[in-house]
C-alpha cells in the first residue's frame, strides 16, 4: 500500500546561484558525501546533478508529510543507487525516524525514486510503499 507520495520541481539555475554564492557551506549543509562525489565527477552537469538530488530530498519530505520540520533535515536524506543502478534514498537521523513512525506495524517501506533534469529544471518523485513482512513460523 502507498503510504506517501511526494514530488518537487527545482530550478537548476537557482542551485547554481547557491553554489556560486555559498559554495562549500551550501554543499556541506545539504548534500551527503556520496552525493558530492557523484556531482563533482560531472563538471559539465554539476549543478543539474545537485539539483536533482535537492528535488529528491524535497520530494521525500513531502512524502513523509513533514517538510523539513520535526527533525527531518536535508543532510539526513541521501540519494544512492541500488546494485541495478536505480536511484533510491539512504536515510539517517530524523528522516529515518519519521519514516519509521509512519510505517504500519508488520510492514517495511520500499522507497521508489525517479529523477530527471532538462535545463533549467530538475524534477523528482518519491513513492513510499508499505510491503507486508511475512510472519515467521513459531517453533
Amino acid at each position: 500500500m502507498i503510504v506517501g507520495i511526494g514530488s518537487d520541481l527545482c530550478n537548476i539555475d537557482r542551485i547554481q546561484a547557491s553554489l556560486d554564492r555559498f559554495g562549500e557551506r551550501f554543499i556541506d549543509r545539504v548534500f551527503t558525501a556520496a552525493e558530492r562525489a557523484k556531482a563533482e565527477k560531472r563538471p559539465f552537469t554539476r549543478a543539474g546533478t545537485y539539483a536533482k538530488r535537492f528535488a529528491a530530498k524535497e520530494a521525500f519530505s513531502k512524502a513523509v508529510g513533514t517538510g523539513f520540520r520535526q527533525g527531518v533535515f536535508m543532510s539526513d536524506i541521501g540519494v544512492v543507487n541500488l546494485p541495478s543502478g536505480a536511484p533510491t534514498l539512504a536515510l539517517t537521523g530524523g528522516a529515518m525516524a519519521r519514516l519509521d513512525a509512519i510505517t504500519p506495524p508488520g510492514h517495511a517501506i520500499d522507497i521508489h525514486l525517479t529523477m530527471t533534469d532538462d535545463h533549467p529544471f530538475a524534477q523528482a518523485f518519491v513513492i513510499l510503499f508499505a510491503r507486508s513482512i511475512p510472519e515467521r513460523p513459531k517453533l
